[in-house]
């Protein structure tokens, strides 16, 4: 089976770790099927539209096409401007994807809403059908409840052109469902990296890391420092690492300040997955402290480290933390969040790193999600046969 993949978050020239868990779900799936990626790209300040095959070595054959972001200052010029060449430069990427690969027999749209209005369009010509899958947590934190009733209306009519529609947890479906886009949907995790790494040692008692972008009124970093504040009362030993960026990171610098946390606060920015995962396996247990989170890759790259978190039950990470890996706590709540942080340093859970491994080894590995996948795109094509 010959898939091709649109997706709204792919890593590209303005952010090279944007949607890279959507690009190892591809990965994945071209285990089992022949995977082709088109990823467009709006990019200021481009002389002319680019296209490049990024990659044709891992599995999947992926082509990026960049076009130039128009810089209108009136919106809704600037916004259809940018409709137009975002349909052109898929229009090239759609003739390229015809040339070199050939005509696929389905059409995988990811995050609305471009690539799924476009997705559409090219299946509907083709007579082959369309998945839609999501992982925007715009669905639970009131921001597509907000948007208008045209778009509700342009959202339903795409999700209930889809022969599947998959989403990333359960917790992501059931908001969609409750939004009235689906009737159904099918649960596709991410791949959780890391997995083939030999199991590290147990972290330095108190090095705590968070792994997030700085935009506090989602990930709440804030909290996290004043937890540590509070936790560093009762024993020095805790510190904290956070790898991310963000536009909050001056706001959390003057935070760390406040509180007098210049020498246990370490800001490293972004770093590349394989540094990550470097870093994770250095802690001694990792903190997402998440106002809302659809999946959380974040939980289950320390997990599969063998590394304990503390998460809140923020969405995402309760598909993940049991009694045996981590502990829950409700979100903004910095207290709990300090006390949950004090016992582990106090030995009181007595977590295990191959037990805490074994949680997501089988379920979230790029053998499970590939094959989750494909029985998704069978479902499909047979939907579409009937």
């Amino acid at each position: 089976m010959h898939v091709l993949l649109l997706p709204k978050w792919y890593p590209g020239r303005n952010d090279p770790q944007l949607g890279d868990f959507i690009r190892k779900q591809a990965l994945a799936a071209s285990a089992f099927v022949r995977m082709s990626v088109l990823h467009i790209e709006a990019v200021r300040g481009l002389d002319a539209d680019e296209e490049q095959v990024l990659r044709d070595d891992e599995g999947a054959w992926e082509l990026a096409i960049r076009f130039r972001a128009s810089t209108i200052g009136f919106a809704p010029i600037r916004k259809a401007v940018n409709f137009i060449r975002y349909g052109r430069a898929t229009s090239h990427g759609w003739a390229r994807v015809m040339s070199e690969r050939g005509r696929p027999d389905l059409l995988h749209a990811y995050i609305m809403v471009r690539p799924a209005l476009f997705a559409w369009c090219l299946a509907r010509g083709q007579r082959v059908p369309l998945v839609l899958s999501e992982q925007s947590s715009e669905y639970i934190d009131g921001t597509y409840a907000g948007k208008s009733f045209l778009f509700h209306r342009f959202s339903r009519f795409l999700f209930r052109r889809a022969a599947t529609v998959t989403a990333v947890s359960a917790h992501l479906g059931e908001a969609m469902r409750a939004q009235g886009l689906c009737a159904a949907y099918t649960v596709v995790p991410n791949v959780v990296p890391g997995l083939e790494r030999p199991l590290p040692p147990i972290g330095a008692v108190g090095h705590f890391l968070a792994v997030a972008d700085l935009v506090d009124r989602t990930k709440n970093i804030s909290g996290v420092l004043r937890a540590l504040a509070i936790a560093r009362g009762q024993d020095d030993r805790a510190h904290l690492t956070i790898i991310g960026d963000g536009p909050d990171r001056e706001r959390l610098n003057g935070i760390v300040h406040d509180l007098g946390l210049m020498d246990h606060v370490h800001f490293l920015g972004r770093l590349p997955n394989a540094e990550v995962l470097d870093r994770t396996a250095e802690a001694f247990a990792v903190v997402v402290n998440s106002n809302v989170e659809t999946f959380s890759v974040v939980t289950g790259e320390a997990l599969a480290q063998g590394k304990p978190v503390i998460a809140t039950r923020c969405g995402g990470p309760q598909a993940f933390i049991t009694e045996v890996n981590g502990i829950l706590i409700e979100p903004r709540d910095d207290g709990a969040l300090a006390e949950a942080m004090l016992k582990l340093m106090r030995s009181e859970a007595g977590f295990d790193p191959q037990r805490i491994r074994d949680t997501v080894s089988e379920r979230f590995s790029p053998a499970a999600v590939g094959r989750a996948f494909s029985q998704v795109y069978d479902q499909a094509i047979c939907v579409n046969a009937h």
